[in-house]
């Protein structure tokens, strides 16, 4: 490699240059100084003369591109000039231009002033000329001009652009024998011409032709037979549509189609969009609908109105969202209100009517099915005399047998059914449905209203509220002799399900269509109204019931415990002790209600019903046993029966109630204790809170009471 190629390579290294210069000079003996000194000193003379051959080099080019420069700048300078010039000039030829514009609009001007009146003075001329003719045709030529002969589409237009003309100018003429015959002559052929022309339009618009059909239709908006042009289009349209079962799936494409055929022909397409529309609507789907309801059956003809109207409004909300040509929301909605105005008007009586009347058949269909006959409760009478001086019974004066009791109530019927309240609500929610489509705007909220009505009579009134009537007349007395068999809870049970789902349709359905509305205070109130008659007939039957149960207690404990029970004549340590036969019986029976409270209630209703009843029965076993002596092995008996009793009690998981019968057995543990510890067992936990006079009446029961002076012992 040489020493200038070397100082040419790129990327230049000047250590790896040195390094190379100096093995070169020592041939890879780096030991001599002097040949190293000297190698280094020729390498610098030979860098020197290249820096000098290059600066050289550099002076020169430099000096060239000087004068290049100089001359370029002079050519700038001329270029310049020669612009400047040209910019003069451009704008001297600009303003003749504009003068000379000026003068050619002014000589057009004055060409088409002169040129105007020439043309309308030939085009009058030539007005004359045929209208001329038409006056000098006889009028046997006029009688025997059926037909109009005419060898092209172009001649057609010609013949009625100046039919047309001749036609206006013949309506200003004065009615005279002069002109009569010439006016019937020109309105002869000025209808020949239309009807040809919209023959013409028409067979154009079999072919497709849209560019005909423009001219056609163009030359036809000066004559009176335009709409038979629009309407001839339209009619053409529809042909081998609406085949199918539902025509509402053929009309929006329809329209999709011919507006784009419509804005190309017509000169006023939003006009002739509306009518095709229009023509769809009061035509075809008027027609559609008009075979599809039937209303001599109530039930089709609501069904089909609302879903042929659904159906509609579907409709109308595609063709607006499509934004078709002068076919906006409120236009279509206001043609679907016209179709469907006769089925409207009556809409909400025959609606009212049919629920009436379809609740009333649904109730009457379950009663049947139960062999129920519905009647009317009503209060006094001589019935309810005898009824509330001997109780549910069979009397008979005589031949005559008047039944007080409920016979329907056999078997625990309880007359509701969830099957026949979910009918009425469906219904109902289908009522709902049509009454929010089918009502006006400001009648909604009204007609929501008259349906609820109806759907609270029938099924709250006539239903529920019956089921209540029917199950208090059948809850046994409270001086019953045989263990009564009430079915009221399970009436208590039915109804509060019953009502759920009714208040879940009514936050559903009814509240929407009346929450924003004056109707709305309306409604609560009237419901609030009817569930509160249910609610107190069910608090009444309630009350009922639990008199009825205490009463069968106080039957089982009178008539099923004996004196001995809790005296025995003679007393053995050796008997084990244990509950008594009435105890059994009243604790079994206690169970079975309380089991069926717990399953027919739900929530706070449970532990109030519960509470009452636990607060009563031991109110009545209190009672009970203060009518006994008890002797020591009694008062073992008695204990182990108001043990029996706690724990009975104790399953209704209510603290007060178990507190009283731990009372209660606390009481009944001062019926064994020694004489001694009568004063500290009375003062114990349990009875400390209670009145002294209480304390000394159970003490007073003992038999020992008198004979062991248990009266000292508390002092």
């Amino acid at each position: 490699m040489t020493f200038l190629a070397e100082l040419e390579q790129d990327p230049f290294d000047g250590e790896e240059f040195i390094e190379r210069l100096a093995w070169r000079a020592t041939n890879g003996k780096f030991d001599d100084v002097d040949l190293i000194s000297e190698a280094f000193e020729n390498g610098i003379k030979d860098l020197k003369a290249i820096y000098d051959t290059n600066q050289k080099k550099c002076e020169r080019l430099e000096m060239i591109c000087r004068e290049e420069e100089k001359g370029h700048w002079i050519k700038v300078t001329e270029l310049q000039q020669k612009c400047k010039d040209s910019l003069a000039t451009f704008e001297k030829l600009d303003k003749r231009l504009d003068i000379v514009a000026d003068k050619v609009v002014y000589l057009g001007e004055q060409l088409e002033g002169v040129n105007t009146p020439r043309m309308r003075a030939v085009e009058a001329q030539k007005l004359m000329q045929h209208f001329a003719r038409y006056l000098e045709t006889p009028s046997e030529t006029l009688n025997s001009f059926e037909e109009l002969y005419i060898e092209n589409v172009n001649q057609l237009f010609e013949e009625a652009d100046i039919i047309q003309k001749l036609y206006l100018i013949s309506q200003e003429l004065p009615n005279n024998s002069k002109f009569d015959k010439a006016k019937e002559f020109i309105s002869k052929k000025y209808n020949l011409i239309e009807k040809r022309l919209i023959e013409e339009f028409s067979q154009a618009q079999k072919n497709d032709d849209r560019n005909k059909m423009k001219k056609i239709a163009s030359m036809l908006s000066h004559f009176k037979g335009y709409s038979q042009c629009v309407d001839v289009f339209i009619e053409q349209s529809q042909m081998g549509m609406f085949l199918g079962e539902n025509i509402f799936n053929d009309i929006v494409p329809l329209c999709v189609k011919n507006q784009k055929t419509i804005k190309e022909v017509f000169t006023n397409p939003e006009q002739v969009m509306s009518k095709f529309v229009l023509n769809i609507f009061h035509g075809k789907i008027q027609e559609f609908i008009q075979a599809r309801i039937n209303e001599n059956d109530t039930r089709e003809f609501l069904t089909e109105l609302y879903t042929l109207f659904h159906k509609t409004n579907k409709l109308i909300e595609q063709i607006a969202k499509l934004k078709f040509l002068g076919c906006d929301y409120n236009f279509l909605n206001k043609i679907t209100r016209n179709i469907f105005n006769n089925y409207l008007d009556m809409y909400i009586q025959r609606e009212t009517n049919y629920l009436r009347d379809k609740c009333a058949y649904i109730l009457q269909s379950y009663y049947e099915s139960k062999n129920h006959q519905k009647r009317p409760f009503t209060t006094g009478g001589f019935q309810e005399l005898i009824q509330s001086k001997i109780g549910r019974t069979n009397i008979n004066i005589g031949n005559l047998n008047i039944n007080i009791s409920n016979p329907d109530y056999t078997q625990g019927e309880t007359f509701l059914s969830e099957e026949i309240a979910i009918s009425i609500l469906q219904e109902t929610k289908m009522s709902l449905q049509r009454c929010h489509l089918l009502s006006k705007q400001q009648d909604i909220a009204q007609n929501a209203l008259s349906i609820y009505e109806i759907e609270l009579q029938s099924l709250c009134i006539e239903h529920i509220d019956y089921a209540i009537e029917l199950g208090l007349q059948a809850i046994p007395s409270a001086e019953t002799k045989s263990q009564p068999d009430i079915h009221f809870f399970d009436i208590i049970r039915q109804s509060n399900e019953i009502c759920h789902l009714n208040e879940k349709q009514f936050v559903n359905w009814v509240l929407p269509l009346i929450s924003s509305t004056t109707k709305y205070s309306e409604c609560i109130k009237r419901k609030r109204e009817v569930y509160q008659q249910m609610e107190a007939k069910l608090n009444q039957g309630l009350e009922k019931s639990i008199a009825s149960i205490i009463g069968w207690i106080k039957y089982l404990l009178q008539n099923e415990q004996k004196k001995t029970d809790f005296k025995p004549e003679q007393e053995n340590d050796d008997i084990i002790t244990t509950s008594t036969i009435a105890c059994n019986k009243v604790v079994k029976f206690i169970n079975f209600y309380h089991n069926r409270i717990t399953k027919c209630l739900d929530g706070k209703n449970v532990q109030d019903v519960l509470t009452d009843l636990g607060v009563k029965i031991h109110r009545t076993i209190n009672e009970h046993l203060q009518q006994y002596q008890f002797n020591f092995m009694g008062a073992m008996v008695v204990i182990c029966d108001v043990k029996e009793y706690r724990n009975c009690i104790d399953k209704f998981k209510i603290p007060l109630l178990s507190k009283l019968f731990n009372i209660l057995h606390a009481l009944c543990n001062l019926l064994i204790v020694v004489p001694e510890n009568l004063k500290q067992v009375s003062n114990g936990d349990q009875l400390v809170s209670l009145e002294r006079s209480i304390i000394h009446s159970f003490i007073q029961l003992r038999a020992d009471y008198k004979s062991a002076k248990l009266l000292n012992y508390l002092k």
